[in-house]
């Protein structure tokens, strides 16, 4: 009886959202900020396979629209700005998929969201990297 190896399912895929985020704007302290907003509206939807939603105090990009990032197991992690918390919200869980189904999270350029190809704030090499 031959068994056949199983490729093992890829790390989930952490979407980081700040929710800080104030896209430039002057928030009463009272008022939902852009940045909770796009956390409620990604965390409302369901959501593919291998992701989960994050919510983080503060990725550092205040004036640059809502910023995400996503990492997992020996990726590369990638920070995006510029997000729209209204209208991103289905590219930002496609390429959260997309990025989910590589093992070192390099999306081939062509199959990247538009979005992800123009507002790259960073992109940080996995923890134990080859040197």
């Amino acid at each position: 009886m031959t068994t056949r190896a199983t490729e093992p399912d890829p790390p989930p895929t952490e979407l980081l959202v700040c929710i800080k985020c104030r896209r430039g704007q002057e928030i009463p302290e009272d008022d939902r900020r852009p940045g909770q907003r796009l956390y409620d509206t990604l965390a409302a939807n369901t959501l593919p396979d291998g992701i989960r939603v994050t919510a983080v105090e503060c990725l550092q990009n205040c004036d640059h629209g809502c910023t995400i990032a996503l990492r997992g197991g020996a990726r590369w992690t990638y920070i995006y700005g510029n997000v729209d918390e209204v209208s991103h919200a289905d590219m930002l869980l496609d390429g959260a998929a997309r990025y989910n189904a590589t093992e070192d999270g390099l999306i081939p350029w062509r199959e990247r969201p538009d979005h992800f190809k123009r507002n790259c704030i960073a992109r940080i090499p996995p923890l134990e990297a080859d040197q």
